[in-house]
């Protein structure tokens, strides 16, 4: 290691050394040339004490020169990536070093033609410049033809937007190493842009000449670079873009902007999340920080997709513990290594065991006596479920109510179930033992006076594990074909941070018994969902990738609902969050059914479904009898 700082030195000094010496030179060829200019290139005509003059300045002109370059920093830049600020700092030095001459002129009393002065400090300026920023242009032609050399495609880029950011891609893409991209058009819908010049890249047409500009192109990537437009906007001429089958990268947001750190290593490609016509959803920080600072919060199946970010969120909010409890020690390990890299001061408990041991969970709520506890252990796998339905029973129905029963004797403030639009009017025993659970925590809310229970419902979650994101991009990386079960069906559709941080709000509004409804926006079709995924992947739907139909799968539904229609609607002050009232049962004759339950799932009853029917009788199953 040693060695090779004290070569990179040397290569530099080596290098500052050349430089000096061009300078040198050019300022020796820049003074001559202007002598040889002001008699018409003929040197027999030059007088010889113009001559004597040239060489007796030459000598102070050159020392001061390299000085002055010194002084300025111009050794010491970077000249790949010479830009303005490499420019100025040549202007800097010459408007220290016309003073100096012009005094030295006086003192010395050199009687030479005022041309000779003028001319040769403008090439001697051009020349420095030439020197450094000839060197950029150099290695990219060198890089360019060997990468040509090499066979490596040139990546053909457009830019959507020939605002500040704009510029800043183009900048960045024109001065990285890896010369293997080229910017070829800008599309800008500003009319006044048209035909103008960004960073030497020319503003083509607006949004809607991107399909034909990109074939006339050639085009293989699009930036999106325009970080303040409206949703509408942005989804609109994403939209278009998908249509070219080119790779879409889009800036992280404008306050990268604010801050001058648009990179190009900070791009990101463009997913479904950014079609999908919403803003993205917030909430208040401040009350969910002041609702969860100081507290243990207990998290079940805290490895999971939506458990682990439930887990990131509340460890942003400064608890005084935070539990992380799982039957799967594969995901709580990696969530445990996560928070304890990024926060390092948490007061962090990782325990392995499952809601459906009695003896596991009373022992976690005897031993850290949690304020909160966020119950997101589940099966939540529909087709799966079908096939296993006393397991669903068991897991859901069972781990449930024992956790919440544990939570109620060791004195837990608040319990917050993860729940499901499957839970209204299921056709299927996962989201019929989702619905079993909401019936569990308001039974144990009307039963439990020193705890809050509430149940959060909410759509399909991208991203996590089981949806269709992975799987769509998973056989699309195979080639195809991407499977849709029924070119009808749709789903509402949350990010998982933004069903998490709803969740986290919801929990702020419990007083008890509640059903959380969140707003999930306008529904999606699954069918136009895997064709944008095959579009921004490159690929053209039905050409390139094939889609299939499969067909219904066992209980799935063609559309999901947010809300039963007993169960009525109010508003919270978060208009994402909605409250559906509590539905009245008989306590008594419920647990009295969750025991035959019990009983039925441990056997391994092959009525289980019919049993689940008599207790919710919006759950409609088909016999496989």
């Amino acid at each position: 290691m040693h060695k090779m700082k004290e070569t990179e030195n040397l290569d530099g000094k080596i290098k500052v050394l050349l430089i000096g010496a061009l300078d040198v030179i050019s300022i020796l060829s820049a003074y001559f040339f202007a002598l040889l200019l002001r008699f018409d290139f003929q040197f027999s005509l030059i007088p010889p004490e113009y001559l004597n003059g040239y060489w007796h300045s030459m000598l102070f002109w050159c020392a001061t020169g390299v000085l002055v370059f010194y002084c300025c920093s111009l050794y010491r830049s970077i000249w790949t990536f010479a830009g303005l600020p490499e420019l100025w700092s040549i202007v800097k030095s010459y408007l220290i070093l016309i003073p100096v001459h012009l005094i030295y002129v006086l003192v010395a009393r050199m009687d030479m033609p005022k041309s000779y002065y003028i001319m040769g400090g403008v090439l001697c300026f051009c020349f420095t410049a030439v020197i450094r920023f000839s060197y950029r242009f150099l290695v990219y032609r060198v890089a360019l033809i060997s990468n040509r050399t090499k066979g490596k495609p040139m990546e053909r880029i457009m830019v959507i937007g020939a605002g500040a950011a704009g510029q800043m891609i183009i900048k960045d893409l024109q001065q990285t190493n890896q010369i293997k991209t080229k910017v070829c058009c800008v599309i800008d819908d500003n009319p006044n842009k048209l035909g103008r010049l960004i960073e030497g890249v020319e503003v083509v047409g607006n949004r809607y000449d991107i399909v034909n500009k990109a074939k006339s192109f050639r085009i293989t990537t699009i930036i999106y670079a325009i970080p303040n437009t409206t949703l509408v906007e942005r989804t609109a001429i994403l939209n278009i873009c998908k249509e070219t089958n080119c790779r879409l990268q889009i800036i992280p947001g404008v306050y990268q902007l604010v801050n001058d750190e648009v990179r190009v290593s900070q791009l990101r490609d463009v997913e479904v999340t950014d079609l999908l016509g919403r803003e993205q959803i917030r909430v208040n920080n401040d009350e969910i920080l002041a609702d969860i600072a100081g507290k243990v919060i207990l998290v079940t199946g805290g490895g999971g997709s939506i458990g682990s970010e439930l887990c990131r969120q509340i460890a942003r909010s400064n608890p005084k513990q935070l539990i992380i409890f799982d039957i799967y020690e594969n995901n709580a390990y990696e969530i445990q290594q996560e928070l304890k890299r990024e926060y390092p001061q948490l007061n962090l408990e990782t325990l392995i065991g499952s809601v459906r041991n009695t003896s596991r969970i009373h022992s976690v709520m005897r031993n850290f006596r949690p304020d909160i506890v966020f119950h997101a252990a589940a099966h939540k796998h529909v087709p799966l479920m079908e096939d296993s339905p006393n397991e669903a029973i068991k897991n859901n129905v069972l781990g449930t109510y024992k956790t919440a029963a544990a939570a109620a004797k060791f004195g837990v403030k608040k319990f917050v179930l993860i729940s499901t639009d499957k839970a209204v009017n299921p056709t299927n025993i996962m989201g019929a033992s989702k619905r079993l659970c909401e019936m569990v925590v308001q039974m144990m809310d009307r039963s439990s006076p020193n705890t809050s229970f509430v149940a959060v419902r909410f759509g399909n979650v991208l991203g996590s594990n089981g949806s269709v994101i992975p799987l769509f991009k998973k056989q699309i990386a195979e080639g195809g074909p991407v499977t849709v079960t029924d070119k009808r069906v749709i789903r509402y559709f949350m990010t998982i941070p933004e069903a998490v941080s709803l969740v986290l709000q919801a929990s702020y509004y419990a007083r008890g018994g509640e059903i959380f409804v969140l707003e999930m926006g306008e529904p999606v079709k699954i069918d136009d969902m895997a064709r944008n995924l095959i579009r921004l992947s490159g690929y053209t739907p039905d050409v390139d990738i094939k889609i299939e139909y499969t067909g219904l799968r066992p209980g799935e539904k063609l559309y999901e609902e947010m809300l039963m229609s007993e169960e009525g609607l109010q508003e919270t002050d978060n208009k994402l969050i909605h409250i559906g009232k509590p539905i009245e049962m008989d306590d008594q004759w419920f647990r009295k059914k969750i025991a035959e339950l019990d009983i039925a799932s441990r056997q391994e009853s092959d009525s289980i479904k019919r049993l689940v029917s008599e207790i919710v009788p919006t759950y409609h199953y088909t016999s496989q009898t």
